[in-house]
């Protein structure tokens, strides 16, 4: 039986095949990177060359790239690491963060920080004169997705940094979603602290990183010895960041390649199924990531085509359904869909592997799929 059609690149990425023979071929060292004998020396060496991959693909200094096991440790550690350089404050974020960000920022309002969530517009996108407005005094973070997750919609970074920049307020932002897939150059966004996430780019799950911007003063979220410079204490993974730092190689080289064949992909998606079905984009065709669609399909619910063509597609559905109910995307929702828009979403999100025969057939199923509800509803 054939292996479904894989379009759901944003949940997470195979690994690349570069990147499989770089975790390959770091097998044998095993050394402690803090030893400093053969073994520990060679450890060190192939996680710093790692890190200089990793900086050389956002455009910063090496030594301004910290290890972590992932995008939600990165987000941790800068949310928890600034307000912990503070006791008590402000924090601005927009409403449409990953629970990774969302999470840790309710966390803090119950240690008596207070956060502004601020609304996005029916595009998903945030308005930077509302963050603007909302900066108090005692403001002492600013936290603002790159990109959606769900939407793919880019937020207006570069305009936010400059106001975190003006005002002296630390600027974070998760660039999960975004690395790897458009250009991201931290020298343009006046940016603090910024997330990455391996797993989202064809690099290995259970690693990332997170960029400190030189001056930048956060505290330990974890407390141990002294590795990565005293910020994230633990041996290194050496293998993940052997993985990391080939996958942020591979996607230095092709970036203009795979965001091409990414918009090429979601193209013939898009006008193949809007030509035949009554859809909604939620989101925009401009200013989004070239790999991410999401559309609402009126009269089906999201996660039974997700159910329906698990063995055919692979996607993700605009709902999250527990023990028989469905609860719509906390994100839709603040873009003002409805109840029934927001059940009735989907998420298709391509990658670099995907080719124009596949998404045909994905169209395929899902107007069949489609075509059957609607004569099970006798519609």
């Amino acid at each position: 039986m054939n292996r479904p059609i894989y379009l759901d690149h944003n949940a997470t990425t195979p690994l690349d095949d570069a990147v499989k023979q770089e975790i390959i071929g770091s097998l044998e060292i095993f050394g402690n990177p803090s030893s400093s004998h053969t073994f520990g020396v060679e450890a060190r060496e192939t996680i710093e060359r790692a890190r200089s991959s990793v900086a050389k693909l956002i455009g910063c200094k090496p030594e301004e790239i910290f290890f972590t096991s992932g995008g939600t440790e990165s987000n941790n550690l800068a949310i928890f690491g600034v307000a912990f350089m503070n006791k008590g404050g402000h924090i601005i974020a927009s409403s449409i963060e990953h629970p990774a960000v969302k999470n840790p920022l309710i966390a803090l309002q119950s240690l008596g920080y207070r956060v502004t969530f601020l609304p996005v517009s029916g595009d998903g996108l945030i308005d930077p004169e509302d963050v603007k407005k909302a900066l108090c005094k005692d403001t002492l973070l600013i936290t603002v997705m790159h990109s959606n997750n769900e939407t793919g919609m880019i937020q207006p970074i570069e305009e936010i940094g400059r106001i975190a920049l003006n005002e002296g307020v630390a600027f974070h932002t998760d660039a999960s979603q975004s690395i790897g897939k458009i250009r991201v150059d931290v020298k343009g966004i006046a940016v603090n602290l910024l997330t990455i996430a391996g797993h989202k780019f064809y690099g290995p799950k259970g690693m990332g990183a997170l960029y400190v911007k030189t001056g930048t003063k956060i505290s330990p979220f974890l407390r141990g010895a002294g590795h990565e410079r005293g910020l994230r204490p633990g041996t290194e993974n050496i293998l993940g960041i052997a993985g990391l730092g080939k996958a942020c190689e591979g996607a230095l080289e092709h970036m203009e390649t795979r965001k091409e064949h990414n918009l090429q992909m979601t193209s013939l998606i898009y006008e193949s199924l809007s030509s035949a079905l009554d859809i909604r984009l939620n989101g925009s065709l401009k200013g989004r990531l070239p790999n991410t669609l999401n559309i609402s399909i009126k009269g089906i619910m999201g996660h039974e085509l997700v159910h329906g063509l698990r063995d055919k597609v692979a996607l993700s559905a605009g709902s999250a359904c527990h023990s028989g109910i469905c609860k719509p995307s906390e994100v839709l929702k603040a873009m003002g869909l409805s109840d029934s828009d927001a059940l009735s979403a989907i998420r298709i999100s391509t990658g670099k592997d995907n080719t124009a025969e596949e998404m045909s057939r994905a169209v395929r199923a899902l107007l069949q799929f489609v075509t059957n509800k609607m004569e099970d509803y006798g519609l």
